[in-house]
């Protein structure tokens, strides 16, 4: 099976599927600690304008297997030289064939031709399937990992596009203390 990348915008008809998989799936994880989970995942997802995922700050892909929609991910600008990965997501059947890892990639692509020299982003600590993802990707986990992640509640990563290797550049996107404790 073939598949191709798409770029589009969250308003697309054919984004549909990727934004209301994203909010079941995000109620069922979180539903234990928010009784709302239902309508805090809608509001996470409704977060955000879509013109902040549109280029030249943004953008926002779909991949298409057989005409429909089995994956995507978005970026918007974070800060000058940072690009900030949102909504990165396989639909249940796809997952474990690499396509997240080609979705980020092709974000990371985009990202740096639109001049960002690196990304950030944040996942939650019920989804470690996000964690291995970005740490497989050559992402640097921003957070003290001796804590327990729900203590975090938002995990942070970042990764220099330019040299991946380097973290001497992600310093300033290092939260101060556990993104929980914010709260």
């Amino acid at each position: 099976m073939s598949f191709r990348i798409i770029d589009t915008s969250p308003l697309d008809p054919a984004a549909q599927p990727l934004i209301d998989a994203l909010t079941r799936e995000y109620a069922a994880r979180y539903r234990a600690f928010r009784p709302d989970s239902e309508a805090s995942a809608a509001a996470e997802l409704a977060r955000y304008s879509a013109e902040l995922f549109t280029p030249p700050e943004g953008a926002f892909i779909i991949v298409e297997r057989d005409g429909e929609t089995v994956g995507g991910g978005a970026f918007k600008r974070y800060d000058a030289q940072t690009a900030e990965l949102k909504r990165i997501w396989t639909r249940e059947d796809q997952r474990r064939q690499g396509l997240a890892r080609q979705v980020v990639a092709a974000l990371e692509a985009r990202a740096l031709r639109q001049g960002y020299r690196r990304v950030y982003l944040t996942t939650g600590f019920k989804q470690p399937e996000a964690w291995g993802l970005y740490i497989d990707s050559g992402y640097t986990p921003l957070f003290d990992r001796a804590i327990a992640p729900e203590v975090h509640v938002h995990l942070p990563f970042a990764k220099d596009l330019i040299n991946p290797r380097a973290i001497d550049s992600l310093h300033d996107l290092r939260p101060r203390e556990p993104l929980g404790a914010q709260h």
